[in-house]
C-alpha cells in the first residue's frame, strides 16, 4: 500500500506542478512534459526486467531496494538546476519506481494465498487512491506556499520510513530462480516507444512533417522486429509464452486497453476546467478528490467480490461503469455545474475499484507460483505501454480543434481559452472521451474472454 500511494502521489503532485516547474526553470513546454514521459518510459521499459530481479534475488530485496534508488532519485530531483538535469533524475527516479511496482504484486502473491489475494490487490487500490488525493492537496499546498522542488523531497522521509518498516515487516517466501536480463529487447522497445512518442508529441504542437512521417515509421518498425526478436529469446524481456494462458492474456489485454482509454482522463478534464472554466489546477483537482476517495473504499469490496466469484465479472462491470464516465464527460458543455464534474469522477472511480483489484488478480492466479515476478512485471509493462500511449493520444485528438501551440499551455495551466476557441477545444476534448469509451468497450471484451476461473485451492498463509 504504501509503494502504490508514493507512486500515485509522484503521478498528481508533478502534474500540479509543471507550471511552477516551467517557469523556475526557464523551461519550454514541449521539454517540461517529458518530466512526466521520461518517468512513464523508464518504468514501462524496467517492469518485467526487474521483475526478474525479484525472481533471481528475492521480491522483497529488490522492493525495498526499489524505495532507496525512488528516494535518491527524488532527493536529486529536488535538487535539480535546469530542464535537463530535471528529466535526467526522473529517469533514475522512474527506475526506482519500476523496482516497487513490479515487485510489489509479487510479494502480495508470495505472501496471500490465491482466495485472499483479490481482498489483498483492493487494499492497494486504498493506497493509489489515497496517494492520489494526497498528491493533490500537497501539490496545491506546495506549489502555492512553497518551491516546487518539495514536491520531490517530500518523498525523501516517507520512502525512507517504508524501507524500514518492510525491513522488519516483509519477508521473501517465493523461490528464486536463475533469469537472463534481455538487454537487446529493452533497447528495441524503448527506442520503437521513443519514436513514436516523440512523434506524437510534436505532432500536437507542430504541423505533421515528412521527417515526423519517417520517425513513425521507424519508431513502428522497431517495435515489429521487437515482438519478432521476442519470439526466438529463450528468456524474452516480453514474455510471449504467458499468451498461451486464456485468462493471462485476456487480462494483460485488458489492462493495456483501459490503460489506454482511461489514463489521460485525468489530464483531459484538468484541461477542461483549467482552459475552458477558467480554474486553478488545485481548484480544478480538488473536484476530482471525490472520485479517489470513492475508489479506494470499494477497492477491497471488488477485490472480494473477484475472490468468491471470479475475476470475470467486477471487472467487466468495472469496465463498463468506465465507458459511462466517457460518455458523460463527452458531454460536458462550457456551462455545466462543476459539481457534474465530480459526480462524472465518483461514477469513474466506482469503475476504477471494480476493474484493478480484479484484473490484477486474474494475472496472478493464472500465473505459475516461480513465475510471480515476470506476471507482475508483464502487468506493469502493459499498463504502462498504454499510460504513455493515452496521454500522448489524448493531446494530439484533443488538440485537433485548436492552434497546436496552445495545446500544451493549457494542458500546464499556463493559459486558458476565450470565445470560439472554447467551443472548438471543447469539440476535441469530446472526440477523445469518444475515442477512450471504444478503448473501454474493447477492455472489455477481452475482460469477458478470459471467461470464469475455478475456484482456488485453499493454501496456508506463509508464516512471517
Amino acid at each position: 500500500m504504501t509503494g502504490v500511494l508514493v507512486a500515485a502521489v509522484d503521478t498528481t503532485i508533478v502534474i500540479l506542478a509543471l507550471p511552477t516547474m516551467m517557469r523556475a526553470l526557464h523551461a519550454n513546454l514541449a521539454a517540461i512534459v517529458w518530466v512526466i514521459m521520461a518517468y512513464l518510459l523508464v518504468i514501462t521499459l524496467l517492469a518485467t526486467q526487474v521483475g526478474r530481479l525479484g525472481d533471481m534475488f528475492g521480491r522483497v530485496r529488490m522492493y525495498e531496494m526499489g524505495f532507496l534508488v525512488f528516494v535518491l532519485g527524488s532527493f536529486l530531483c529536488g535538487v535539480a538546476q535546469n530542464q535537463d538535469m530535471l528529466i535526467s533524475f526522473r529517469v533514475l527516479q522512474g527506475i526506482g519506481g519500476a523496482l516497487i511496482s513490479a515487485n510489489s504484486g509479487a510479494v502480495i502473491a508470495d505472501t496471500f494465498p490465491p482466495e485472499r489475494r483479490g481482498r489483498a490487490y483492493g487494499f492497494t487500490s486504498i493506497g493509489w487512491n489515497l496517494g492520489a488525493i494526497l498528491g493533490i492537496l500537497l501539490g496545491g499546498v506546495i506549489t502555492t506556499y512553497l518551491t516546487w522542488r518539495y514536491i520531490f523531497l517530500i518523498n525523501v522521509p516517507i520512502g525512507l520510513g517504508a524501507v524500514v518498516v518492510a525491513w522488519f515487516v516483509l519477508k521473501d517466501h517465493g523461490q528464486r530462480a536463475s533469469r537472463k536480463m534481455d538487454w537487446g529487447g529493452m533497447v528495441l522497445l524503448g527506442a520503437g516507444l521513443f519514436l513514436v512518442l516523440l512523434t506524437m508529441i510534436h505532432a500536437t504542437s507542430h504541423p505533421f512533417t515528412a521527417r515526423m512521417g519517417v520517425m513513425l515509421a521507424l519508431g513502428m518498425v522497431l517495435l515489429a522486429v521487437f515482438v519478432l526478436v521476442e519470439t526466438r529469446q529463450p528468456q524474452p524481456m516480453m514474455h510471449l509464452e504467458f499468451f498461451k494462458n486464456r485468462i493471462v492474456s485476456a487480462s494483460l489485454l485488458a489492462a493495456f486497453f483501459q490503460a489506454v482509454g482511461n489514463y489521460a482522463v485525468l489530464f483531459l478534464v484538468i484541461m477542461y476546467l483549467q482552459g475552458l472554466r477558467g480554474l486553478t489546477p488545485l481548484n480544478a483537482s480538488l473536484l476530482l478528490v471525490p472520485g479517489y476517495l470513492v475508489g479506494g473504499v470499494l477497492g477491497p469490496v471488488s477485490g472480494r467480490m473477484a475472490d468468491r466469484v471470479g475475476s470475470a465479472l467486477p471487472a467487466t462491470i468495472g469496465l463498463g461503469i468506465q465507458a459511462v464516465a466517457m460518455f458523460l464527460y463527452a458531454h460536458l458543455g462550457l456551462k455545466n455545474p462543476l459539481w457534474w464534474v465530480t459526480g462524472i469522477s465518483i461514477v469513474n472511480g466506482i469503475g476504477n475499484a471494480g476493474f484493478f483489484p480484479a484484473n490484477n488478480t486474474a494475472v496472478m492466479k493464472g500465473s505459475p507460483r516461480g513465475e510471480y515476478g515476470i506476471a507482475s512485471g508483464m502487468l506493469r509493462t502493459f499498463a504502462n505501454i498504454g499510460m504513455v500511449l493515452s496521454f500522448a493520444s489524448a493531446m494530439l485528438v484533443a488538440a485537433t480543434q485548436i492552434p497546436r501551440q496552445l495545446a500544451f499551455a493549457i494542458f500546464v495551466g499556463t493559459t486558458g481559452l476565450r470565445g470560439p476557441l472554447m467551443v472548438a477545444f471543447n469539440h476535441g476534448m469530446h472526440t477523445a472521451f469518444y475515442l477512450a469509451i471504444g478503448l473501454m468497450v474493447i477492455a472489455a471484451v477481452f475482460s469477458l474472454l478470459r471467461g470464469p476461473t475455478t475456484a482456488p485451492q485453499k493454501a496456508p498463509v506463509p508464516q512471517s
